[in-house]
């Protein structure tokens, strides 16, 4: 993950059924322009926008892709109301010092969700986020914790943007090795999600980050953690690129400590920042 650069530096208590139901219906963003595009995964939306559209693969150079769609998992598990973070005490005021508690084992319809869920509910201690976005990434020294990692995440991911037709599959072949590649084939939905990100820090900023779209601002906050922020904001012309990086900064160096306590339903999307704010 690098740091932002400017570019002239070139109610009721529901029962556990409803809460669930109530979290899926959560997962789609209030994108107005079109309401029928296909319904991505924070993951899917992550690794949509480090993809090199052609190529089919991410920058070799970049190596904070997979740990940001580990974080991407959690985040997206939260939304769905799949689990959150224990309750602030007095021992544990900070977001990285709060465990991951396990609100709902129902199945969400996604393996790598799904499979998170499981690794979190057969885990025999509670782990914070950053503890847990490391094991799922498989940094551990600990031989008895590394059944806890996700495998083959990017590849996965990618698949089920393959069978969406978004991506195609393809073949690299390079002096060595060949690999696997996916280019893009349908560039309206890459545009439509460009155009998304943008517009959360240009013309449907609010300046009030507790009234910004969840799924908006853990997209915002996924795309800096995984280094494809600038990438994405690289297209605008120059006078709203530093807008929007000088709104992005904005977000990114807010008080997440302070966000995640008055926005309700936020704190896993602010304990991610902290985490790789910390890394």
């Amino acid at each position: 993950m690098t740091t932002l650069t400017r570019r002239g530096w070139r109610g009721d208590k529901r029962t556990e059924p409803e809460e669930d139901a109530a979290g899926d219906r959560e997962q789609p963003d209030d994108d107005s322009d079109n309401s029928k595009a296909t319904r991505l995964t924070l993951m899917e939306e992550v690794l949509l926008l480090g993809l090199q559209d052609k190529e089919g693969y991410p920058s070799f150079w970049n190596d904070c892709l997979s740990p940001g769609l580990r974080g991407g998992i959690l985040i997206e598990l939260a939304l769905r109301g799949r689990i959150h973070l224990e309750p602030l005490t007095a021992r544990k005021k900070r977001l990285l010092d709060r465990k991951v508690l396990l609100k709902s084992a129902a199945p969400t319809g996604d393996v790598l969700l799904d499979e998170t869920l499981r690794h979190i509910k057969a885990s025999e201690s509670t782990e914070t986020v950053q503890t847990w976005i490391e094991l799922l990434t498989g940094e551990t020294w600990n031989p008895f914790k590394l059944q806890y990692q996700l495998r083959n995440v990017r590849e996965r991911v990618a698949k089920g943007l393959v069978e969406k037709g978004i991506l195609t599959t393809g073949k690299q072949s390079f002096l060595l090795f060949d690999m696997t590649t996916h280019p893009i084939c349908d560039t309206t939905e890459k545009q439509r999600l460009l155009k998304k990100l943008q517009g959360s820090v240009l013309e449907r900023w609010t300046g009030d980050l507790r009234r910004m779209d969840h799924r908006l601002l853990a997209l915002l906050v996924l795309a800096h953690a995984s280094d494809v922020l600038e990438k994405a904001l690289g297209s605008l012309e120059d006078t709203q690129y530093e807008m929007a990086m000088s709104r992005a900064k904005d977000v990114l160096e807010a008080n997440a400590e302070l966000e995640a306590a008055q926005g309700r339903g936020t704190e896993v999307i602010w304990a991610v920042l902290a985490a790789f704010s910390r890394a």
